[in-house]
């Protein structure tokens, strides 16, 4: 008997993107937060995976690539040349990361480019090809913050999300007034994070400054 295809969860860096993108203006919320949160999520997902481990505060390669995914090898592959704490990392060549999840995304279908131009000038605009995805991510992400289930219970890449939208201010999913009356559901998820890689829950914890450092023009490189 023929067996149905398996079904795989999207990368903790692909669902990123979508919780970052606002169906209401048909694009990201902020570029500039959302290359931070994609760094963070690739970061993530490999500790998760065992790829990167915890090294006093450090990422180290555990396990070299190729993992099969262009988007986590680039990073895996950052990561082998020089040791650097979780923070630095996060901060580190993070436009290229977007970009490099961007194009990942667009030869899956996930995403659709329209180029046009004007006044001899050409645009690129990128949009989520099916927005139905963004507002189930959207529904998955507000309840596991509102939801009474123990954090320990909840799978580390999930709590990820929740940890990211709060510390990258992603509104369209999480408002403020969310972020302030759930600060301890928050710190719970993050827990999750930082079981897995402690240095890395640190610095995703405190993103929130990070953000507010790159975008007043001290973000670093």
């Amino acid at each position: 008997m023929t067996q149905p295809p398996t079904r795989t969860t999207p990368h903790v860096y692909h669902r990123t993107y979508l919780m970052a993108y606002d169906t209401g203006t048909g694009g990201l919320y902020d570029r500039t937060r959302t290359a931070f949160l994609l760094r963070a999520a690739v970061l993530a997902e490999l500790a998760i995976r065992g790829n990167l481990v915890d090294s006093g505060g450090d990422a180290l390669v555990a396990t070299p690539g190729p993992t099969g995914d262009p988007v986590l090898d680039l990073t895996l592959d950052h990561v082998a040349t020089a040791r650097r704490g979780w923070h630095s990392w996060i901060r580190h060549d993070r436009g290229e990361t977007l970009r490099t999840v961007e194009d990942r995304l667009l030869d899956q279908g996930v995403l659709t480019v329209d180029e046009s131009s004007s006044l001899g000038r050409s645009r690129r605009t990128v949009r989520v090809a099916d927005t139905s995805a963004v507002t189930a991510l959207r529904t998955t992400v507000t309840g596991l913050l509102h939801g009474t289930r123990a954090a320990e219970l909840i799978a580390p890449a999930d709590a990820t999300l929740v940890a990211l939208a709060a510390a990258g201010g992603v509104r369209p999913v999480l408002s403020r007034s969310d972020a302030r009356a759930h600060k301890d559901r928050v710190a719970e998820l993050t827990g999750r994070l930082t079981a897995v890689a402690p240095g890395l829950g640190k610095a995703v914890g405190g993103l929130g400054m990070t953000l507010v450092a790159a975008q007043g023009g001290m973000g670093g490189s």
